[in-house]
């Protein structure tokens, strides 16, 4: 065996053995060293050249080494033949077993030992085991004793009805007696264990039988109250159950007499006499509490067990008279008796400075229903009250409703009541909203605290369904009927006349809208602060302002149909200005005025009307992006224009823009609307610019286009000069140095603004059913061009005619004609655009 085969644990016990030191550099000859290595050790012997000359004393030091090692290893040997001797071996076994029989003898003397001393206090375990039997044996003896003593003296003391005494002296048999109750299996404890339930149950009779005395107040047989306060307490050592038998049976005395008086069938005790019922039970309250109620202790709370009982038999009667009653029930008679009786509840927690329906829970009769009050009886008839509301709002509505076919122009009749008021005297004023919204909402509130004061559970969840109903009802016939009818005029399409009558109509139906969806945010948070936690996540009224915001979107959309219109006269006399006939520029041309004066018109006179500054901004936004369209399809209609016909259009651009800019207003201008406008006007000029670059030199025009417009698409290069109305030969000219100047700039893009780029607008109508369609924006979204901006909005322009605020059917209906407007308007226009190359007259 190898050195490495051998375990560190054996190389140490041969060590050991052979008493061989471990020190920490070991001989490096040691066979059984782990740090042997001969390569180190001839290192040590011959550290250079010259030592190798020492090799033959090296060699004879070594020889001499190896003998002594054998020496040494011979003499193991023999050491350890001697130790194997068998004969020592015999003796060595001989030894162990001698050391396993002593073990053994050991073993038993102990267990003999164990026994003696077991037997010697087995008497003396006897004697402790009969000590502390005799012990317990007294000690029972004596508390037997004071058992029988203390029932002889209960016994005497309940005969002579010293209910004081008796008090304690039961506290002090029950004490005692239940230390017996592991050994009623002994006949005597036995005995004594019956005799004391007798005891209790002749004492309970007893006090039964004085009690009732008390309750009746017989004169031959007065009770003392100090005789029932003692009893009391004995009421309380024989337990809960007793005592609550004690307070039922008065109770029940107490209101034998009501239940006598106020039977259902009776006239006493009909819905018109329920005052009655709760003057009574004052009368027996305070009687109660000067006389009787004096002897009770304050933690039985007697008063409150009274209560508790007259309201569950006034319950059960009034659920049976409303029953009874049916059809015939009132309005009037179900609100006036549950006012009577919420009353009556109220004052009697304020009494006691506790709620009702914790007075009932803490008296609760396990075979009634737990802190269910008396007013509960009236929760299944409230849907009465809740009818009589729903035909009071529909009174209250019926002279602002309008049937949803009615296309008559918005117009309030001369007289009417749902105009805003005007300033009084004192120069207050009221919201600028119609009066028809505010009285809706008034009668809310007092309906909801009203019936909030009688049920905050079922109705309460009830009459908010109503609210909810008839706010959209209102939103739907008062107000989005109104917005989505047509205006009815006559006039021409040059004839700029802006309806202020419809303007102002539409801006008070947008505040009163607004008030609407606020308040009635407000009312939802009021219904959850008021009702049951059962119905709370039940109530929302998300729907019913959405309504309201759709209705604010609608007539938004009715304000930019008018400025539309008023502004379409500039528009066509633009669009028929022959912009080619232009031989100079001197100024903006007068069609720009003309379009100043008629957007400011209807601005100026909507900023005043609309409160919310939100709304206004919605309308700017949608009001440039109008005059854009149409500014942008004016020009593309009116083409040819030239470079003298462009440069004029830059001209009148300018005009427009700076008055676009201030449209607002310093205070409802905002940074999105300028970078919007000023991102929409730059395309125009760039556009414009491109038209303005003489075509001669073709390089210079065309280098011009790809800085200006930033695309290399043949198809855009087509519509500018279209527009410019560059002769048929100079284009296909213009076009092959186009391709070829394009071919080399790979950093300009596929496409541009101009593809976006109408090249057929409608000649008339309005500047796109997707730019102010009711359907199209919401004004909660931002209304500015994003993205493309205005051209975007030109690749499908809608029909003309106004929006007509249809269903949500109609609205997708529409949403697929645009897009398959769409699909094919680019082809349309190719066509379109091909054909009047073909046509046009040489230039």
């Amino acid at each position: 065996m190898s050195n490495d085969e051998l375990p560190h644990e054996v190389i140490l016990s041969i060590q050991r053995v052979l008493e061989i030191q471990n020190t920490d550099e070991p001989d490096r000859l040691d066979g059984f060293s782990q740090k042997f290595n001969a390569i180190e050790i001839l290192n040590d012997f011959f550290p250079d050249e010259a030592s190798l000359a020492h090799l033959d004393a090296v060699s004879a030091r070594l020889t001499e080494t190896h003998q002594e090692l054998q020496k040494e290893v011979d003499q193991l040997q023999a050491e350890l033949s001697i130790s194997q001797d068998p004969e020592r071996m015999s003796v060595i076994q001989e030894m162990i077993s001698d050391l396993l029989g002593q073990m053994s003898r050991i073993r038993e003397k102990a267990t003999e030992s164990e026994a003696v001393v077991r037997n010697i206090t087995k008497d003396i375990q006897v004697l402790d085991l009969a000590k502390k039997n005799l012990i317990t044996s007294m000690t029972m003896m004596k508390r037997l004793q004071m058992l029988v003593n203390a029932l002889t003296q209960l016994e005497d003391l309940i005969k002579e009805k010293n209910y004081k005494d008796v008090a304690q002296t039961l506290a002090a048999v029950k004490e005692i007696s239940a230390s017996f109750k592991s050994y009623t299996t002994v006949p005597r404890i036995n005995r004594v264990w019956k005799h004391i339930q007798e005891v209790q149950t002749h004492l309970r009779a007893q006090l039964d039988i004085d009690f009732d005395a008390f309750y009746l107040q017989d004169n031959n047989k007065q009770i003392k109250p100090s005789l029932i306060a003692d009893a009391c307490l004995v009421v309380d050592v024989l337990g809960a159950d007793v005592r609550a038998h004690v307070i039922e049976r008065f109770v029940a005395m107490e209101l034998k007499e009501y239940r006598r008086i106020f039977r259902t069938n009776d006239e006493a005790g009909q819905l018109d006499n329920i005052s009655r019922r709760f003057a009574w039970f004052r009368r027996l309250l305070q009687q109660h509490e000067l006389e009787q109620g004096r002897v009770f202790p304050a933690e039985w709370k007697v008063s409150w067990h009274l209560l508790a009982k007259f309201a569950e038999i006034t319950r059960d009667d009034l659920t049976t008279l409303l029953t009874k009653a049916g059809s015939n029930l009132t309005v009037k008679s179900l609100l006036d008796n549950l006012a009577i009786t919420t009353e009556f509840e109220q004052a009697m927690a304020k009494k006691w400075a506790t709620s009702f329906k914790d007075i009932l829970k803490a008296t609760d009769n396990p075979h009634s229903e737990p802190g269910k009050p008396m007013s509960a009886a009236f929760e299944a008839h409230m849907g009465i009250f809740v009818d009589a509301q729903d035909k009071v709002l529909a009174d209250m509505l019926a002279p602002h409703r309008k049937p949803k076919g009615n296309v008559a122009k918005i117009q309030p009749p001369r007289g009417s009541t749902d105009t805003p008021a005007a300033n009084d005297d004192s120069g207050s004023s009221s919201l600028p909203v119609l009066p028809s919204s505010t009285d809706l909402f008034y009668f809310y509130g007092q309906s909801l605290e009203q019936c909030a004061k009688l049920s905050t559970g079922q109705a309460l969840f009830d009459l908010s369904t109503l609210h909810k109903k008839w706010l959209r009802i209102y939103a739907e016939e008062v107000l989005a009927v109104n917005v989505k009818r047509p205006v009815v005029t006559s006039r021409k399409s040059t004839e700029s006349r802006v309806d202020l009558d419809l303007l102002k109509q539409t801006c008070l139906l947008i505040n009163t809208a607004d008030y609407c969806q606020t308040t009635a945010m407000e009312l939802e948070e009021k219904v959850k602060g008021k009702i049951n936690p059962e119905f709370k996540e039940k109530v929302t009224f998300q729907v019913e302002c959405d309504l309201f915001v759709s209705a604010i979107s609608t007539a938004i959309n009715v304000i930019l149909r008018e400025f539309e219109s008023n502004c379409d006269p500039s528009f066509v006399t633009s669009s028929r200005t022959s912009w080619s006939s232009i031989s100079q520029v001197s100024g903006p041309l007068p069609y720009t005025g003309e379009l100043v004066k008629a957007a400011e018109q209807v601005i100026e006179y909507i900023k005043p009307l609309i409160e919310q500054k939100k709304y206004l901004r919605n309308i700017f936004d949608k009001a440039a992006s109008i005059i854009l369209v149409k500014f942008t399809n004016s020009l593309v209609r009116s083409r040819p224009l030239k470079e003298i016909g462009a440069e004029q259009l830059l001209i009148d651009l300018q005009i427009i823009k700076a008055f676009l800019i201030k449209m607002p207003g310093e205070a409802l201008s905002t940074s999105s609307y300028t970078k919007t406008l000023n991102k929409t006007t730059t395309r125009l000029e760039a556009l414009l610019k491109v038209i303005v670059t003489p075509v001669d030199p073709p390089e210079g025009f065309i280098l011009n286009y790809t800085l200006l417009i930033g695309d290399a698409a043949y198809f855009n290069f087509q519509k500018i000069l279209d527009l410019k109305g560059t002769p048929k030969s100079t284009q296909q000219n213009l076009e092959a140095s186009f391709a070829a100047m394009t071919s080399t700039k790979t950093d300009l893009g596929t496409t541009s603004f101009l593809s976006s780029l109408d090249m057929d607008p409608p000649a008339t109508g309005h500047a796109g059913g997707s730019l102010i369609s009711p359907g199209a924006s919401r004004v909660s979204l931002p209304l500015g061009g994003a993205g493309e901006g205005i051209f975007a909005s030109m690749t499908g322009p809608g029909q003309s005619g106004p929006p007509t605020g249809s269903s949500t059917a109609d609205s997708a209906a529409g949403r697929a004609e645009n897009h398959k407007r769409e699909v094919f308007s680019d082809f349309r226009r190719f066509v379109s655009f091909g054909l009047r190359k073909d046509t046009a007259p040489p230039q």
